[in-house]
């Protein structure tokens, strides 16, 4: 497969350890991409769902693809969001090109870039609310199960697979106006801060647009998720894009099983020590 070319590659809320995590689908964008910078931003590893009895081979070939491009010599930054809030503690961390931090400031081609995961909007993710979050996150994964199912039927009688999440969400107005105020509470603490872009993920909504407030304008940006929308943020010839997964347009076919792919560069001893400070976080029970 032929890479591309990318300077900056931004993901956030795959969501590893969790059923609606779509990562044979990541494995392959991942294999497909050469970025400069790749900016993991946020909910990566589902600590919150995290179970012991479920992170099959294909989330962990996603773990071992973005070793591989830190053996390649990518810049990995990874910025935690709430999910994986416990490696808040370790933020400022660096191992070679790996750096844990919880927010990214970076001058893009004169442009001044604010990218954060975004949940420190969200009064759900703090307090007594968390336990409350939490649950709704083990409702979110069965949702996800049950349409799973839905989408193998669909698919077999030759029908478009749906997302009853996004139908669910899209439709329910409080949901919509929560969307909404996210975003322009970004673009506004970014115009106050002096930011020509801001970058999020947390809200599954992938987006870029234009928002004017009286203080000023910046460009609003969203990477979305690999739950439902499978989306990335690609930086490449000085302009930011959405790149939606499409299997259509793979050079190859979407590799289901992973048994074939194991030709990523050998680890070098950072990234194995990357590795085991991954899994010394993860809970235990």
């Amino acid at each position: 497969m032929n890479k591309r070319e990318l300077d900056i590659a931004v993901i956030s809320d795959t969501h590893l350890g969790t059923f609606g995590c779509h990562s044979t689908e990541l494995v392959n964008y991942l294999r497909s991409i050469h970025p400069k910078l790749l900016v993991l931003n946020g909910d990566i590893v589902d600590i919150w769902q995290f179970r012991k009895h479920y992170f099959p081979a294909s989330h962990m070939q996603v773990v071992k693809e973005i070793f591989a491009h830190l053996a390649r010599g990518t810049k990995i930054v990874y910025i935690t969001g709430n999910h994986d809030e416990s490696l808040r503690r370790y933020s400022g961390l660096k191992l070679g090109n790996f750096q844990l931090v919880d927010k990214l400031i970076l001058d893009i081609d004169g442009n001044k870039t604010w990218i954060f995961h975004g949940d420190v909007f969200d009064a759900t993710t703090k307090g007594s609310a968390k336990i409350i979050a939490k649950l709704g996150g083990h409702g979110y994964d069965l949702l996800i199960l049950f349409n799973s199912a839905i989408n193998w039927l669909l698919k077999f009688f030759g029908r478009e697979k749906m997302s009853l999440s996004k139908k669910v969400k899209n439709s329910v107005k409080k949901a919509v106006k929560w969307i909404g105020d996210f975003e322009q509470t970004a673009a506004e603490l970014a115009i106050e801060n002096e930011y020509s872009h801001v970058i999020c993920g947390h809200i599954h909504q992938p987006q870029i647009r234009n928002i004017t407030t009286e203080k000023g304008e910046v460009v609003y940006m969203n990477s979305g998720d690999w739950i439902e929308n499978l989306t990335t943020l690609e930086y490449v010839n000085k302009k930011w894009e959405i790149y939606h997964f499409d299997e259509a347009v793979l050079q190859t076919p979407l590799n289901t099983s992973l048994k074939e792919e194991n030709k990523i560069p050998s680890l070098n001893v950072f990234s194995e020590e990357v590795s085991f400070f991954f899994k010394s976080i993860l809970p235990s029970a």
